[in-house]
């Protein structure tokens, strides 16, 4: 459609016309988004600011509606000029396919069965091959190059520089709310702004679109201020009672999805049903899940974050075909979109450790743990409302013992805990991830309560880790993290915390990027071991951990709760990865499922942070008609167990073991 006419100074002028004659600045004369743009020093307003109200000035469009816009695509970071996982640079997020990180990742390189159950032949998943197909459609995973076109500056810019990054954004908006026939103008009405503010999103149904633009309409509603990854303090001003002009939508002429009766999705989110195959493949072998009937059967206890390391297409092949691995949701990275796979009833074969699995949720994010990219915030958005949507449906707690990473789940026995998965990895953002869950980790106690909760500042929190790429030496380039370093004693020069399952030669930790046997992250509580100058220890692994704590600017929080600790008159006690029942639960005919400690040790003296008691089970399924003795049943003991923040992952160990204690009490 041809572009509509705008005023500028009193002249009539189109956009492509003032797209013309409007020359970018050159990007050694602007804010870098890739080599360190300068804060706002003390001026009255932050130039960043300036850039937003300029652009929308120049393109007509209102300045918040381009700050919301920005604020739901990147929270207004400018992430060093690395791409999303869908491409996207700057706090536009405008998107470059070309950029796309190419699979397989990292994780494919692990070698646990993700099944993690063996008692039967393991079920090894190959790595990931990529389709070819890594867009949802070409116009949203190419939004640069359109942004080149309408504003004359070059591409490179449009990733590297922050205004012109904003500027290629409005100018985006622009021209969707001319294409929809609406009003333009900087002081145009916001609430008509809802059709073009939709079709940013890039969703291909008018429900990805929908959930978008009513994240930006209830972010502008709210108002929002923050200081950006390099430094800037932004702010969009409230607009209380706001009542976006939903009817725009209809002019995009974007199909509905399909929600079948049964979709485990909260209305709130773009969903559709993708089912994973439930097949006998003959000889005794089926795929991809296991059925069941939880949580009538067995209580689900946690949900288990995954990054994919590899594009959403690839993931959905994987997951549909029957002689792999099957999981109960995929979220796509540019918009947020959500497949439900499998029924929550049903057992995934995802996390490695069929304990873990049986009672768990298993939730996959387009992206990457260390191929430089960054997880969108879309997804984020999304993902925390389907999190939340589920905790509260099955009763599960909104706290790091309960909504862990794959990288928190322990191995089965010591054969398997090398091989254990690390995603989603270093750079997913767990604060800002619970506050969107509205479960925000913060202080409930003091300095003698015993405990902290890990919570670092996750912009300026960049540990020089290496082998991101290429070499394992590399250093990866730096970035916000949620994860403190460990060391063995309180200094930065010594040597870091040893974890023997993954260095049985009992060699220090590595920063290399995938060994995480010292790092404690964000949300995660532990038992404070010592405390020295700026410096706090933590029982981690069997040792005093230490980690840069400063009073100026902590990296963890004082907190409350309850304390593992052995029973007086238990030198050591075992460590386990799974909390299976004793030989006499077993009923005849059923294979007794070994009780095998870990490699590791609690000794007398330590003190671990308690996630939940736990009864003993073992959920039997081991053929696709349930036709072995026993199967498609939870087998229960008479031990309990006690789950522990252990280590970088959770472990387990029996109730009859240890005293449980308030943490305050020595």
């Amino acid at each position: 459609m041809p572009f509509r006419r705008i005023l500028a100074g009193g002249a009539a002028l189109s956009l492509a016309a003032l797209a013309s004659a409007v020359v970018a600045t050159p990007a050694s004369g602007r804010a870098a988004m890739a080599g360190g743009s300068a804060p706002a020093g003390a001026g009255a307003q932050d130039a960043r600011q300036q850039a937003y109200q300029a652009a929308a000035a120049k393109y007509g469009v209102p300045v918040d509606v381009l700050l919301g816009v920005s604020y739901l695509e990147s929270r207004w970071d400018v992430h060093a000029g690395s791409p999303s996982t869908a491409g996207g640079f700057g706090p536009m997020h405008l998107t470059d396919a070309a950029h796309i990180a190419s699979p397989p990742g990292f994780e494919a390189d692990q070698t646990a069965d993700a099944r993690g159950d063996d008692s039967r032949p393991a079920r090894m998943a190959a790595p990931p091959a990529p389709t070819g197909q890594p867009a949802p459609h070409a116009e949203v995973l190419q939004t640069l190059h359109r942004a080149a076109a309408l504003t004359g500056a070059s591409e490179e810019a449009l990733r590297a520089d922050a205004e012109a990054n904003i500027d290629g954004g409005a100018a985006l908006l622009r021209s969707y709310q001319e294409s929809l026939g609406g009003p333009v103008g900087a002081d145009s009405d916001i609430a008509a702004w809802y059709g073009a503010v939709a079709r940013y999103s890039g969703g291909q149904s008018a429900d990805d679109a929908a959930v978008f633009a009513d994240e930006v309409y209830a972010t502008i509603a709210a108002g929002a201020a923050r200081t950006t990854d390099d430094g800037h303090r932004l702010t969009l001003a409230a607009h209380p009672g706001l009542r976006p002009d939903r009817s725009w939508l209809d002019r995009l002429r974007l199909p509905k999805l399909a929600r079948p009766d049964g979709l485990e999705c909260p209305v709130t989110v773009a969903c559709e049903w993708i089912p994973a195959p439930y097949e006998d493949l003959g000889g005794g072998n089926y795929g991809n899940h296991d059925l069941g009937n939880r949580p009538q059967q067995q209580k689900i206890e946690y949900i288990v974050i995954h990054d994919t390391e590899t594009d959403y297409q690839t993931t959905l092949d994987l997951v549909q075909d029957p002689t792999y691995l099957g999981w109960h949701y995929t979220l796509r990275s540019v918009d947020g979109h959500i497949a439900q796979h499998i029924k929550a009833k049903d057992v995934g074969w995802h996390a490695g450790n069929w304990y873990v699995n049986a009672k768990s949720i298993g939730i996959e994010h387009e992206g990457f743990a260390a191929e430089g990219t960054w997880f969108t915030e879309a997804m984020y958005r999304s993902s925390a409302k389907l999190v939340r949507y589920l905790a509260l449906r099955l009763g599960i707690p909104l706290d790091r013992h309960h909504i862990i990473g794959h990288d928190n789940v322990p191995g089965i026995t010591p054969a398997y805990v090398a091989g254990m998965h690390w995603d989603p990895g270093p750079y997913w953002d767990w604060a800002h991830y619970f506050d969107l869950l509205h479960a925000p980790f913060h202080r409930s106690g003091g300095p003698h309560s015993g405990l902290v909760t890990i919570n670092p500042d996750f912009a300026t929190n960049q540990p020089a880790f290496t082998g991101c790429t290429g070499a394992r030496t590399n250093p990866c380039p730096p970035r916000g993290s949620s994860e403190v370093i460990l060391h063995s004693a309180p200094s930065q020069d010594a040597p870091l915390v040893v974890d023997v399952g993954l260095h049985p030669d009992g060699a220090p930790s590595t920063m290399y990027i995938s060994d995480h046997g010292a790092r404690a992250s964000t949300g995660q509580v532990y038992a404070v071991a010592d405390r020295q100058g700026d410096w706090t220890a933590i029982w981690y692994l069997g040792q005093k951990a230490w980690f840069y704590n400063p009073r100026s600017a902590p990296t963890a929080e004082w907190t409350t709760g309850l304390v593992a600790t052995p029973k007086p008159g238990k030198a050591t006690i075992p460590v386990y990865g799974r909390a299976y029942p004793e030989a006499a639960a077993y009923p005849a005919g059923v294979p007794v499922q070994e009780i095998v400690p870990l490699q590791y040790t609690l000794s007398a003296g330590q003190r671990y942070s308690v996630g939940n008691v736990l009864p003993s089970e073992y959920y039997r399924a081991v053929t696709f008609d349930g036709s072995s003795p026993g199967d498609w049943t939870v087998i229960r003991g008479q031990t309990k167990y006690v789950q522990i923040q252990f280590g970088h992952r959770i472990g387990f160990v029996k109730l009859d073991d240890v005293q449980i204690l308030p943490s305050w009490v020595s």
